[in-house]
């Protein structure tokens, strides 16, 4: 008999936390559903856990293939499962044991084709051994296209609301794959371009109000990798403003941001990439004081920056030694300042 629901659990050298993540979806108050487990060339004992758990549950499916990242997984998992509605799962996740049942129940008689469910999720945090050292609930609440659009073109680091489509939380009907596959490209920002070309196609969106997924930060995630995640989101800019010129302005909080980068880290090639994207007004430093309106302008102060030292600009790279620099210098440039008069900027 054909499930309702395939849900998808990928792995990728997950072992330990994996037989937490496939029983959350074998303890579904919802029942009518089927596990597929996709290995993804671990090099750890992900295959014989999972052979371990196909003993459980006749359910659960193993797959394995070799590496081709979290998005080649997902479309290879798609493809052997069988259901009408579809949940993707990462193995060092996992899920509400209501909430398959609570998310179908949204459906008011429909057949929900052309839908995706999203529902809100709890960060746990864990130590090296793997022991909950903290949790934060997310709340992501209803959002109309509009909102989810302008959100998902925004880093999550320079806002202060939670992702608002996290994969885990997803519950998505079959159809919506005819529009869109997981881009294989992108090995991290996947869950941005997916989802934002699903909004763009025209998939109603719906809020199921729960905490429907539990997402974990610990040692070894990818995204503690600020230059592996910089890169990918230059690329998702690069995607995004390729696929959709449109959603160029609406990407400029993201690019800004990634361009003073480039300028701090004195990244030709990164420079180069953004610059194609940007849309002036810029603002060189990040509290806004220093406007650029022109991009050769721009241009000429890269230049200059590479042979300013870094201390001289941004505070951050200021040792003991710098300050002490920058205390002489000032001493010097004020040292004949005339009685009363201000030297402040801006006044």
């Amino acid at each position: 008999m054909t499930p309702l629901v395939s849900i998808v659990v990928t792995c990728f050298n997950q072992a330990s936390y994996l037989e937490r993540s496939v029983k959350s979806v074998l303890s579904q108050t919802f029942t009518d559903l089927e596990c597929i487990i996709v290995d993804d060339g671990s090099k750890d004992n992900t295959k014989e856990v999972a052979q371990e758990l196909l003993s459980l549950d006749s359910r659960v499916s193993f797959f394995y293939k070799e590496n081709g990242g979290v998005s080649s997984a997902r479309n290879f998992g798609f493809r052997q499962a069988k259901g009408k509605w579809i949940q993707f799962l990462d193995g060092d996740d996992w899920i509400h044991e209501d909430k398959i049942r609570f998310q179908l129940s949204h459906l008011n008689g429909s057949e929900g084709e052309n839908t995706l469910f999203y529902t809100d999720y709890e960060r746990v945090f864990l130590d090296k051994e793997g022991n909950i050292t903290k949790r934060v609930e997310n709340i992501v609440g209803s959002l109309t296209t509009e909102q989810l659009i302008q959100r998902l073109l925004i880093p999550d680091f320079l806002v202060d609301s939670p992702f608002p489509v996290l994969q885990q939380c997803l519950l998505m009907h079959r159809s919506i794959f005819q529009k869109k596959m997981f881009d294989e490209r992108l090995k991290a920002l996947q869950d941005r371009d997916f989802t934002l070309d699903l909004l763009l196609a025209g998939v109603n969106f719906v809020y199921a109000p729960m905490v429907g997924a539990y997402y974990t930060k610990h040692q070894s995630n990818r995204t503690n990798n600020w230059s592996y995640m910089k890169n990918y989101y230059i690329m998702f800019y690069e995607t995004v403003c390729g696929k959709h010129p449109e959603l160029i302005p609406l990407s400029q909080v993201g690019i800004s941001f990634l361009l003073r980068e480039a300028i701090r880290e004195k990244d030709k090639k990164n420079f180069d990439r953004l610059m194609t994207m940007l849309h002036p007004p810029f603002y060189l430093l990040d509290n806004n004081k220093i406007r650029i309106n022109n991009t050769f302008i721009l241009k000429l102060i890269y230049i200059a920056r590479l042979i300013i030292p870094s201390f001289l600009l941004y505070e951050k790279d200021r040792g003991p030694r710098s300050k002490k620099v920058l205390s002489f210098i000032g001493k010097l440039t004020n040292w004949q300042k005339p009685e009363n008069q201000s030297y402040m900027s801006g006044q």
